[in-house]
């Protein structure tokens, strides 16, 4: 197997499981761990040192990790559902760093949400990961809001 270029492809695990699938399930893990507003899943996923980086969209940037555990804290109190459907899902590895881009389509309810019903949105994500001695963990997450496609203004429904 070969990964485009004609250069051998890493492998991570048996049965043809390459690096880029172990780092894409530590990538569904961290959706996951949202979807289910589990601060210890949460926990898990994220690389205490050094310091990681957190940027939800329309916000500023949390740094450190127990800055950021905070963060979910109040984001899984303040957030009864929330569904991400990931489109447009890259990942390239780098050997101890690899990052995962994603466009998170987002359903939720809560704050913003019309009373009784769900709000819709989009985000482009990037997330960093580091191999560790225990496996890929999530180093940095940015997601910005996405306002227009391609150039073009998004239609209002």
């Amino acid at each position: 197997m070969t990964d485009g270029s004609g250069s051998p492809r890493p492998s991570e695990g048996a049965r043809g499981t390459t690096v880029e699938d172990v780092v894409l399930n530590a990538n569904t893990a961290f959706y996951n761990a949202f979807e289910a507003g589990d601060l210890d899943l949460m926990a898990a996923v994220w690389l205490p040192e050094p310091d990681p980086v957190c940027i939800h969209p329309g916000n500023a940037a949390i740094y450190g990790y127990s800055e950021m555990m905070r963060a979910w804290a109040m984001i899984f109190a303040n957030t009864p559902y929330i569904q991400f459907f990931l489109t447009d899902v890259q990942v390239r590895v780098d050997e101890d760093v690899a990052y995962v881009t994603c466009t998170e389509n987002v359903l939720s309810s809560g704050e913003g949400a019309p009373e009784e019903g769900f709000a819709g949105g989009k985000a482009l994500a990037t997330n960093v990961f580091r191999r560790t001695s225990t496996g890929w963990r999530l180093w940095i997450h940015h997601a910005s809001p996405v306002l227009s496609s391609g150039g073009q203004p998004e239609e209002a429904e």
